[in-house]
């Protein structure tokens, strides 16, 4: 593989991910991408680079990026957060919403589904306390191939020995020829999803508590602040976050602190973003939109939400109307979701800096 194939790889990865992967990763970029070689009939890295960079490949970059993608997960990780889950956060929210009976939790980039399936086995371990109880999972992933495994619940010799508990395996899987499978009744609390914590989260719904655990650490810090955005505007206000142990808020959001016991990797919203949550549902001035709510529809140009062409003002205060082919806005849209920013920031950034790389901006035209 040569290097600025190399590069072009990692830069797909982070558009479609968010991943920052290291240059010292090209071995195992070889390693992961070949298995394509075969799937697309490509000879070599230099037919799939130059695949990659034609129109309409959207589709094979985002293959990619999944392939690349690090889905490590296995059950019980790092117990702490599931100790802290049956003692503190799961009597807390029953306490809480004793009216209702409803509890939602969240398990954002759950790659193969162990994590979300621990949660569930505890939830089966608490028996008649939960009875009556409505308690939803929801767990989301950008990878396909992922997703597919999580929903058919089969797990190799080795994954079950990573954190499973011999008791909880004999009763809540069933020995196949291929491995260990998760018995139906278990997997029926899962709901799987497929989400790219890059985009929108507000379809998925309010929840009581997110897992969101050992995926910042890959994002640099201006997407580590537009995910953190994302999961205080669907949290509960009384409800959890779950980072990695590693993880922390502090210095990309003001949404969030650690919950009172201290433990590490959990959080709750701070008193500010309780307040300017209660403003705008009393009708105060509301928060700027969001990337997704002022987006821009696009037909064969860009365009404003009312319809008219799009402009952005270049330093010179001159305006150039922007032009864009659907290769290009889909490049934009990768990138500029792998900044945390705005499409329309994107744009307006290269406005002001001119065109300096006519490759890295393909299909784009500007007008005086």
């Amino acid at each position: 593989m040569m290097v600025h194939e190399f590069n072009l790889l990692r830069r797909i990865l982070k558009e479609h991910s968010g991943i920052n992967l290291g240059a010292d990763k090209m071995d195992l970029v070889e390693a992961r991408l070949r298995p394509l070689f075969k799937e697309f009939d490509f000879p070599s890295f230099a037919h799939l680079t130059l695949a990659l960079i034609k129109p309409g490949a959207d589709g094979l970059r985002s293959r990619v990026a999944q392939s690349l993608a690090v889905l490590e997960s296995y059950f019980f990780r790092d117990k702490a957060p599931f100790r802290y889950f049956t003692e503190v956060m799961l009597p807390k929210l029953m306490e809480r919403r004793r009216g209702s009976r409803r509890i939602k939790i969240w398990c954002a980039a759950s790659a193969t589904g162990q994590e979300a399936y621990s949660l569930a086995m505890l939830l089966a371990e608490a028996g008649s306390h939960v009875d009556g109880w409505s308690i939803e999972i929801v767990a989301t992933d950008f990878s396909e191939e992922a997703l597919r495994k999580a929903r058919t619940g089969l797990y190799s010799q080795f994954e079950v020995q990573r954190g499973l508990p011999v008791s909880l395996l004999v009763k809540y899987f069933q020995k196949t020829g291929k491995g260990w499978l998760v018995r139906p009744e278990l997997r029926k609390r899962i709901t799987f999803r497929e989400h790219n914590l890059l985009n929108d989260c507000r379809d998925l719904g309010v929840f009581d508590i997110i897992f969101c655990r050992n995926v910042l650490i890959y994002f640099d810090e201006p997407l580590k602040s537009a995910v953190l955005g994302r999961l205080s505007r669907q949290l509960a206000s009384d409800g959890f976050l779950v980072l990695g142990a590693a993880e922390t808020t502090t210095g990309f959001s003001p949404d969030f602190m650690p919950v009172p016991e201290g433990h590490h990797g959990i959080f709750c919203l701070t008193p500010a973003a309780l307040a300017a949550r209660s403003h705008r549902v009393a009708g105060q001035p509301r928060e700027p939109k969001t990337e997704d709510q002022a987006s821009l529809s696009i037909a064969g140009g860009v365009h404003q939400p009312d319809g008219h062409p799009a402009s952005v003002p270049p330093r010179d205060d001159k305006v150039r109307a922007v032009e864009l082919d659907r290769a290009t806005v889909d490049l934009l849209e990768a990138r500029a979701r792998a900044r945390g920013i705005s499409v329309a920031e994107l744009l307006a950034e290269y406005a002001a800096s001119g065109i300096s790389d006519p490759e890295d901006w393909p299909g784009l035209q500007l007008k005086s």
